[in-house]
């Protein structure tokens, strides 16, 4: 339980700032000055209001400081969240126009980066702009899709209309054109806002272009290319902010392994899929979504030249693994792409469980010389760890498994060495003998 201390160092300290602070434990302290940017709410020992005040601002900024008062810098306070700071600067006291300086300064350095690690070209159109603690702005996140950004304000101190006004300035300036720039929406993620206990944002985009007429009804959907191929893009249906463009390099990976037929488990919308379409005879994508899966089959349709036989199959991936293999059934590459298995540390035992099933089914699946793709986006699960399990399943299986690549996310979705939580998607492509 949190307290209010009232003749303790941190007290008098923040006194001095006129400001609210929060006072951690030496073990959330070193993590702090080793790199980190969260502070659970389980290592706050105590919360000190601004004078004058009985309790902090859901969403305000705060000092964070050790133990003995010492100041460790300034983040954003979340009343509802287990996270309950995140660090946006080393500086003690920072006020919210200092913030906002500083929030301009580092997303036009986001943009910067993806134009020099993802510029739009004939065969890309579509990348992460901005990536949270990745890209030192917590709690934002911002996809293009072609003509579309689609934002999300995750925490209180950003869901906030001086943060939007903000976003959709430098939004704006950047992608401005002679024929009216982007569209930018805001689409919250129902999970996050009802953790935060955030309200829903105001409907329509944050920002038309120009020349729209005020009467015509706003774009909600538009067609992406990456790696060349087409896909259809709704911001008001699909996954988090619609597409996982953190797999774009990947899918281009797997086409250059693959041949002959194949099996992608958990296609979603059919990005593995018809990325190895363009070097398969046939290709097969299974998913438990068939809303997924109808955009997939529409999105194969926007491909016309593919040469592969492509089917959609509706399924448990679990279930028709096992039936598969019951039958005999083979495949010349299988990759496994399912959602994120440990969405905690303790649902970590049970997820290393669920990846070992589906990588041994899909191991005796495999013909000999075949490719396994296999993926988790699980940050609870490390590297090593999601490896070990890979090479569990290949002893169980009998079969000789060499690893070709150890992949991650694409560069637009970059990770920071302190910030093991950037480094959530692992893709291993394996020769199984």
């Amino acid at each position: 339980m949190l307290r209010k201390v009232e003749d303790r160092a941190p007290r008098v300290v923040a006194a001095q700032q006129h400001g609210p602070a929060a006072a951690i434990t030496r073990r959330a302290a070193d993590r702090l000055r080793a790199g980190h940017l969260w502070v659970y709410r389980s290592d706050v020992e105590s919360l000190v209001p601004p004078i004058g005040a009985t309790e902090i601002e859901p969403g305000a900024l705060i000092t964070v400081m050790d133990s003995r008062g010492i100041p460790l810098g300034t983040g954003l306070y979340s009343a509802a969240s287990q996270i309950a700071v995140r660090v946006v600067s080393n500086e003690a006291a920072l006020s919210r126009a200092a913030y906002l300086e500083q929030l301009r300064e580092r997303v036009l350095a986001a943009l910067a980066l993806r134009d020099e690690v993802a510029p739009e070209s004939m065969e890309d159109d579509a990348c992460r702009l901005i990536f949270s603690e990745a890209d030192n702005l917590p709690g934002i996140v911002a996809d293009r899709y072609n003509d579309l950004v689609i934002l999300q304000l995750l925490t209180q101190g950003t869901a906030q209309d001086d943060v939007r006004n903000l976003l959709t300035e430098v939004f704006r300036d950047h992608f401005r054109t002679d024929t009216g720039g982007i569209i930018l929406w805001e689409r919250p993620d129902p999970k996050i806002r009802e953790l935060e206990q955030l309200a829903h944002p105001a409907p329509g985009p944050l920002h038309p272009p120009h020349h729209q007429d005020a009467t015509e009804t706003p774009q909600l959907t538009t067609i992406f290319t990456i790696n060349g191929l087409r896909f259809h893009f709704d911001a008001g249906s699909g996954q988090k902010t619609g597409a996982f463009l953190d797999q774009r390099l990947n899918y281009a990976a797997a086409a250059r392994y693959v041949t002959g037929s194949a099996l992608d488990i958990c296609t979603y919308q059919g990005g593995f899929a018809l990325h190895m379409a363009q070097n398969c005879r046939q290709v097969t994508g299974v998913d438990a979504s068939r809303s997924a899966l109808e955009v997939a089959d529409r999105n194969r349709e926007l491909n016309p030249d593919l040469p592969a036989q492509v089917e959609w199959i509706e399924a448990d991936a679990f279930e028709l693994l096992r039936e598969y293999e019951s039958t005999g059934q083979q495949y010349d590459t299988i990759v496994l792409d399912p959602p994120a298995f440990a969405k905690s540390k303790r649902a970590a035992e049970g997820a290393m469980r669920g990846y070992k099933e589906l990588n041994l089914r899909a191991i005796k699946m495999l013909r000999p010389g075949g490719t396994l793709i296999s993926c988790s986006c699980s940050h609870h699960v490390p590297l090593q760890e999601f490896t070990e399990v890979v090479s569990a399943a290949a002893s169980d299986a009998g079969r000789r498994v060499q690893l070709l690549e150890t992949r991650g996310a694409a560069p637009d979705h970059p990770a920071v060495l302190t910030l093991p939580e950037t480094s959530y998607l692992k893709c291993l492509i394996c020769r199984v003998g």
